[in-house]
């Protein structure tokens, strides 16, 4: 599969496995890490999603990568940046998201990936320009984008196409990234280089 892998301190981000569907199916049949979502989704829907994500590496060198945290878990979710969906590119080409299972919540490892990911989009990766679609009541999310440098694009708030009127999560925010405004991060010590996937 296309792609690179990418190192940081804590987190390794990687192309996905035949290995990596069953974590992700229980992911998204947790009510608490889809309450974000219209629905939980079944081992099929979440298989579909998982080819999907995996599938976005054949076209670039970036994409939602699956996060391993060594000597934690092989399979934690997933962090990156991928082509929008048609529905959605009038808002932006790119957009980088994330999404972990409940137990890894609340030990920076979002941040972590989402600033690799960031920094291998507007470095190796090429985008001059990237977007973050958010629910307004998922604050966890909105603090991620917030110390990873996004800003928020309050006149570009929007109700998402593929939810009807009415429902409670249709509202939905639009973050922004930029090449210009992006700060690079630090290197971390004891941290390793990037590296290409065989």
């Amino acid at each position: 599969m296309k792609g690179v892998t990418l190192r940081t301190a804590r987190v390794v981000l990687r192309p996905w496995t035949a290995d990596d569907r069953v974590p992700f199916a229980a992911m998204n049949a947790d009510p608490e890490v889809r309450r974000f979502f219209p629905s939980l989704l079944t081992r099929a829907q979440s298989d579909a999603s998982a080819d999907f994500l995996a599938g976005q590496f054949e076209r670039t060198a970036y994409g939602p990568w699956a996060v391993e945290i060594p000597g934690v878990t092989p399979f934690a979710g997933f962090v990156g940046v991928w082509e929008t969906a048609a529905d959605m590119r009038p808002l932006g080409r790119v957009e980088i998201g994330w999404r972990l299972a409940r137990a890894q919540w609340g030990r920076g490892y979002a941040t972590e990936g989402a600033r690799a990911a960031l920094d291998f989009a507007f470095g190796p990766g090429g985008l001059d320009a990237l977007v973050a679609f958010v629910a307004p009541g998922n604050h966890a999310s909105r603090a991620v984008m917030d110390r990873i440098g996004l800003i928020e694009d309050p006149d570009a708030a929007f109700d998402h196409p593929r939810l009807p009127e009415g429902h409670a999560l249709r509202r939905h925010l639009l973050y922004r990234a930029t090449r210009a405004t992006f700060r690079p991060s630090s290197p971390r010590p004891g941290a390793s280089a990037r590296s290409a996937c065989p």
